[in-house]
């Protein structure tokens, strides 16, 4: 592998992309909508009503829930246990789906938008292997996508902090087991579904069909995301730690294999089956 030259691929693609602001800015407000608009409008929500009827029916919800669950919600009352639980269990999803969608978005164009800007002739002619140019391409998807996680974690730690932090006594987020979600739990995932778009992006004729595709793609691994954030609730650790194994296990096979999907021929648009 020769790490230069991979390095200055995804330098390029990189730039590219931030270059092209009506492609990125969505994406910065689609994470700013989930990770701060959402959690303030839903963590605040809850904080204005505590003295109304509906935060003790939620907080009689939560108290149904089975025991091991209930252990996990810090609070001394309802109001406090249930912003509890939707800063640290509901919203945790969005930890998963937000930069799988960032990283999807740029990954369903990264093959095929190189054929429909006429750049992919030189990738076809350059020295890199069909195996650099493909790990370039993946790691150059996967950048934007994760550091929005990254971003928007710190930004969404930020707003718990403050409006949920005076109830339980004091700044407590990150959890362990939202630490394990970003740190372990997302980079596999986001590789498992670009390793796919990436198949997808280098056999489909336009960057329409490929946005089309990667979003059947994405949808499975949605909804894998929430049933990790279900796992959360009963063993935070646990569940994040074996997710993530899984996850990783997976993301290396689909990884290995997912070079042979990229050809020459396809990077030029005169493959056949291109």
């Amino acid at each position: 592998m020769r790490w230069p030259m991979i390095k200055a691929v995804i330098r390029i693609d990189l730039y590219r992309l931030f270059k092209t602001k009506d492609y990125w800015i969505p994406l910065v407000i689609l994470g700013g909508i989930f990770f701060v608009v959402l959690p303030i409008v839903l963590l605040g929500s809850l904080g204005l009503v505590q003295q109304s009827g509906a935060i003790s029916q939620i907080g009689q919800i939560i108290g149904t829930l089975p025991e091991a669950i209930q252990q996990n919600i810090e609070g001394d009352n309802p109001a406090t246990r249930a912003s509890y639980a939707f800063a640290v269990y509901l919203l945790a999803p969005i930890a998963i789906v937000v930069p799988l969608t960032i990283s999807s978005a740029v990954g369903a164009n990264s093959i095929v938008g190189e054929r429909e800007r006429g750049t992919g002739e030189y990738l076809a002619h350059s020295p890199l292997t069909v195996k650099e140019i493909y790990i370039a391409k993946l790691i150059a998807s996967l950048i934007p996508g994760y550091l929005a996680g990254i971003v928007g974690f710190a930004l969404y730690a930020l707003v718990v902090n403050i409006i949920v932090g005076p109830q339980v006594g004091g700044w407590f987020f990150p959890t362990v087991g939202w630490m394990l979600l970003v740190l372990w739990v997302i980079p596999p995932f986001i590789a498992i579904a670009l390793s796919l778009i990436l198949r997808l992006s280098a056999k489909v004729r336009s960057a329409a069909s490929a946005h089309q595709a990667s979003s059947l793609v994405t949808l499975p691994v949605i909804l894998m995301s929430y049933a990790v954030a279900t796992g959360l609730l009963y063993s935070p650790v646990i569940s994040a730690a074996a997710a993530g194994f899984i996850a990783w296990i997976i993301a290396a096979v689909l990884l290995i294999t997912g070079s042979k999907s990229i050809k020459r021929e396809r990077l030029l648009g005169v493959s056949a089956d291109a």
